[in-house]
């Protein structure tokens, strides 16, 4: 089990990239990021593709890279908030790795977005309606396939992959 790909599933604005960052770090493995993925290969930022090609189009090269990337080995992913939306990605996820399911409560999300101008789905009126409604519909997609659930609200990212690290230690699992 040891070198197992690690993969972070999560609402945005949860603290994957960041979480995933330092994690990668203390383990010493290569960590990638599936919007940063997708940016630097079409050469656009994940908002205009999100304009030009609409969420199915964002989302077939989501699933394309989380298929290439999740082949890899001793790997830290971190995913988009929506990557669990199609079942092949789900699928990719759950096989190939140990996935962690970071979890934020809904004012923590809405204080950590308020002034976010880059997120697509949030760029309406009403970022409260908007999270909860993504939080009721993607809470049981990220229940599906985690191995693990760590909230990260007051703590800081220093502390919750000291948290993560020591878990997985325990479990064997890195």
């Amino acid at each position: 089990m040891h070198g197992q790909n690690i993969f972070l599933v999560g609402l945005m604005a949860v603290g994957k990239s960041t979480v995933g960052r330092m994690l990668a770090e203390s383990l010493g493995r290569p960590f990638f990021d599936t919007d940063t993925e997708i940016e630097a290969r079409s050469g656009a930022e994940v908002a205009w593709i999100f304009d030009v090609e609409g969420e199915s189009g964002f989302r077939d090269r989501e699933e394309h890279v989380i298929d290439e990337l999740t082949q890899k080995q001793g790997i830290v992913l971190a995913t988009g908030g929506g990557a669990v939306k199609r079942e092949a990605n789900r699928r990719h996820l759950a096989s190939r790795g140990v996935v962690i399911h970071l979890d934020c409560p809904l004012k923590r999300l809405l204080a950590r977005t308020r002034k976010d101008k880059k997120r697509p789905l949030l760029q309406g009126d009403d970022r409260e309606e908007v999270l909860t409604r993504l939080i009721c519909d993607r809470a049981p997609l990220y229940a599906e396939i985690a191995d693990y659930r760590f909230i990260s609200d007051e703590q800081s990212a220093k502390s919750l992959v000291q948290q993560i690290v020591k878990t997985l230690n325990a479990d064997d699992v890195i």
